[in-house]
């Protein structure tokens, strides 16, 4: 998986298509919510201005239909990155035609592009080749840091790579190729997984390639009620997925795999407050929302062991403070093996936003840009704009 990095690359006075992941939340008053993606690329743009390069940055926003919408526009994205680069950032209303390539063309050393939503036209989502010599006349060289998007074969991220001789890694990309890479192909040992989430669909193809690989593996969340169903366990009004159970059933005898051994049951996802119970003595009219005591406890020796661990998925409800405690422990754990010298990834947006809600995001050894992107990475599949670069 060794890519060239924007590191191999000759950028003095060369203008730099830059695809940066810059889909960022808006609250409700037009204010950017969270600008932890902004952050994320700014090692990539502070080092090709020291080379002397002229970065032309693109991103999509939001969910826009190949047409121009002002609520998606990056203009607000391009003031908050000039305030943490302070310096100007020249927003540029289109990211093809005249507009753009005046604006590209006008660039001085030292200058920093933002080019608007690459989404506004649809050759971008739909990898239109015409659409992918537009954006190529912009630069001479070309830069994927977005992996947040490097699951998408689109134009940005895996088409316009293909018109450049030597397509490379930002220093982001870079970094999560090589901690992704490492837990899949080569961790320290002893190695543990933790995989939660709301359904076990989102994990299965993780659990099934990460099990022959790790020591353990410790399922948590909604994702392990298919595997108590398929033991034939009373699960309640826990969430399941019936389509999966011939999936699990390939899974369940592996020793490796750890069930929750009590779960916290609730009438509600909104009640104040659960009831621990045995994992198979779900009542009928109830519904699981976090692991229990018993089962954190057996988490921890092993998490506490481990020189590599990767985890995915919330262990329950953690936005209702009644359900959060198991997804927290995991998170303190995961913290303090990275205290003690041990490797921890973290992958998939709602494992990130619990870290964060729990102020433990800088605890961790590498915490994943790329929700969807992440967890493809983990289930061992080829992602398009990984594939699009070229190898060291």
């Amino acid at each position: 998986m060794a890519k060239l990095t924007v590191r191999d690359l000759d950028v003095r006075g060369r203008r730099v298509f830059v695809r940066v992941d810059f889909n960022v939340p808006f609250a409700a008053d037009g204010s950017i919510r969270d600008d932890s993606r902004i952050r994320a690329g700014l090692p990539t743009i502070r080092f090709l201005l020291e080379q002397g390069a002229i970065p032309v940055l693109t991103s999509h926003l939001g969910k826009a239909k190949g047409k121009p919408d002002p609520k998606f526009s990056l203009k607000p994205v391009a003031d908050r990155l000039a305030e943490l680069l302070d310096r100007p950032v020249t927003f540029v209303p289109d990211c093809v035609g005249p507009a753009a390539q005046q604006a590209v063309a006008a660039a001085e050393a030292g200058s920093v592009l933002l080019l608007e939503n690459l989404r506004f036209h649809p050759g971008e989502t739909a990898n239109d080749p015409d659409f992918c010599r537009e954006l190529a006349r912009l630069a001479d060289a070309y830069v994927n840091d977005a992996f947040g998007t490097a699951h998408r074969a689109h134009a940005s991220t895996a088409g316009v790579a293909t018109l450049f001789s030597r397509p490379a890694a930002g220093l982001l990309m870079e970094r999560e190729i090589r901690f992704l890479t490492q837990v899949v192909s080569s961790p320290a040992r002893p190695y543990v997984a933790v995989i939660g989430g709301a359904k076990v669909s989102d994990k299965a193809g993780v659990i099934k390639n990460l099990l022959p690989k790790v020591d353990a593996l410790f399922l948590g969340g909604g994702a392990a009620f298919n595997f108590l169903k398929a033991r034939g366990l009373e699960i309640g009004r826990s969430l399941w997925e019936p389509d999966l159970l011939d999936t699990v059933r390939q899974l369940i005898s592996d020793p490796k795999l750890r069930l929750p051994l009590d779960i916290v049951v609730a009438g509600s996802i909104d009640a104040t407050a659960g009831t621990t119970v045995p994992a198979d003595r779900i009542p009928a009219d109830q519904a699981g929302f976090d692991i229990g005591p018993e089962t954190r406890a057996q988490f921890a020796p092993e998490m506490a062991a481990a020189r590599t661990i990767v985890w995915a998925g919330p262990m329950g409800v953690f936005e209702n403070p009644a359900f959060a405690v198991g997804t927290e422990t995991v998170a303190r754990a995961m913290a303090q093996a990275t205290a003690n010298g041990s490797t921890t990834v973290v992958g998939g947006g709602d494992t990130v936003a619990a870290l964060t809600r729990f102020n433990l995001r800088e605890n961790i050894t590498h915490v994943s840009t790329g929700g969807s992107a992440s967890l493809e990475f983990l289930e061992g599949r080829t992602l398009p704009g990984v594939a699009a670069l070229a190898d060291a």
